[in-house]
């Protein structure tokens, strides 16, 4: 759990850092733009922006009933960070399991991908598709919606 923290909070003390170096240099425009930018940042690298994770074997067992995609996801992934914002709203609707608190995630990656962690890896009836286009992802959403009872 503590790793997925480490790149948020060693960007909230670089940027404090270099916000603070602005300003005693008398540059306090610079800080002021700087730090809310090394924030954001962090914000956007931190798990908060992802959806409550839950087990892979949750997650499945709940997709086998609602038809929705289960994305295996972790931390600072860049590819991750994407496919979450390209979703919207449309992301909360997805089951979420972070690897890197699951070892059945991350076995369950590493099976679908030749032995590699290689996220997000998006679960869509059982069959596994690596770093999908996140319109694709949403067409899945759309089309699980469609077969609800």
């Amino acid at each position: 759990m503590m790793r997925a923290w480490i790149l948020p909070m060693v960007l909230v003390l670089c940027g404090s850092a270099v916000a603070a170096g602005q300003f005693f240099n008398g540059n306090p425009g610079q800080a002021a733009v700087l730090l809310p930018a090394f924030l954001a940042l962090a914000g956007v690298n931190s798990p908060l922006i992802f959806p409550k994770s839950i087990r892979a074997q949750e997650a499945q067992g709940r997709s086998a009933v609602d038809g929705r995609p289960v994305v295996f996801w972790r931390p600072g992934c860049k590819y991750c960070i994407r496919l979450r914002i390209r979703l919207g709203r449309g992301a909360r609707r997805v089951h979420w399991v972070d690897i890197w608190r699951d070892p059945a995630g991350a076995a369950a990656v590493r099976a679908a991908n030749d032995g590699n962690e290689t996220v997000p890896t998006v679960f869509v009836a059982g069959r596994p598709h690596t770093n999908p286009d996140p319109a694709w992802v949403r067409e899945q959403l759309s089309s699980s919606a469609l077969r609800r009872p």
